[in-house]
C-alpha cells in the first residue's frame, strides 16, 4: 500500500487516488477536500520511485517548499514500508521535519504483505532506532489497505487534530 492506496483506504473511495504497482506514480501536489472540511494532500514519493536523478531532485526541492511554507500543514504522515528495516532517507527526512518543528506522525504500510509479528519486529526495530536520537518518539500507525487495518485510528487521530485547530481557532 503506497501513499495513494492510504488515501483510497482512509476516504473509501476506491479511484479517487490514482495507484500504480510502480512507485513514483504522483508526481505533482495533489489536493483532496474531504468533508468539505479539510485537505489531506498527496505529495511526491522520496524514496523508491523510478525516476531520473534530476526528478527526485526537484520534488524534493517541491516537497521541502511545501513543508516550510505551509502555515495551515497539521500534519504530515511519513509511509514506512512495514517490509523493511530502517531506512537512512526515511530516518533523515524524519530529523529534517524534528528539526523544522514540522509535525508529523509514522504511518507503516503494507502489513498484510506479512505475519503479523514480522511487522511487530520492523516497528519495534524502527522505534528502538529513532529513540537513539529522538526525545520521544512521534506518534505511529500500523495500517494495511487491503483490509483496512489501522484505518479507524487514523480517522480518530485526524478528528482530534481538526478538532484542537478549530478550538485554537475559536480562542485565537
Amino acid at each position: 500500500m503506497g501513499k495513494s492506496s492510504l488515501i483510497n483506504m482512509l476516504t473509501g473511495q476506491k479511484g479517487l487516488a490514482k495507484t500504480s504497482s510502480l512507485p513514483g506514480k504522483t508526481q505533482l501536489i495533489n489536493h483532496f477536500l474531504i468533508n468539505n472540511n479539510w485537505y489531506l494532500v498527496d505529495l511526491p514519493g522520496y524514496g523508491y520511485a523510478r525516476v531520473s536523478k534530476d526528478s527526485r531532485v526537484k520534488w524534493g526541492r517541491m516537497i521541502n517548499y511545501y513543508l516550510r511554507k505551509r502555515e495551515n500543514l497539521a500534519c504530515v504522515f511519513v509511509l514506512l514500508d512495514s517490509r523493511h528495516p530502517p531506512q537512512a532517507v526515511d530516518l533523515e527526512f524524519m530529523e529534517q521535519l524534528g528539526a523544522e518543528g514540522i509535525p508529523f506522525v509514522m504511518v507503516f504500510t503494507k502489513a498484510d504483505k506479512q505475519s503479523g509479528s514480522r511487522t511487530q519486529q520492523n516497528v519495534v526495530t524502527y522505534l528502538q532506532t529513532m529513540q537513539q536520537s529522538w526525545d520521544e518518539v512521534p506518534r505511529h500507525f500500523i495500517t494495511s489497505a487491503e483490509d483496512k487495518t489501522g484505518r479507524e485510528e487514523i480517522l480518530q487521530f485526524i478528528a482530534d487534530v481538526n478538532e484542537q485547530l478549530a478550538q485554537e481557532a475559536d480562542n485565537a
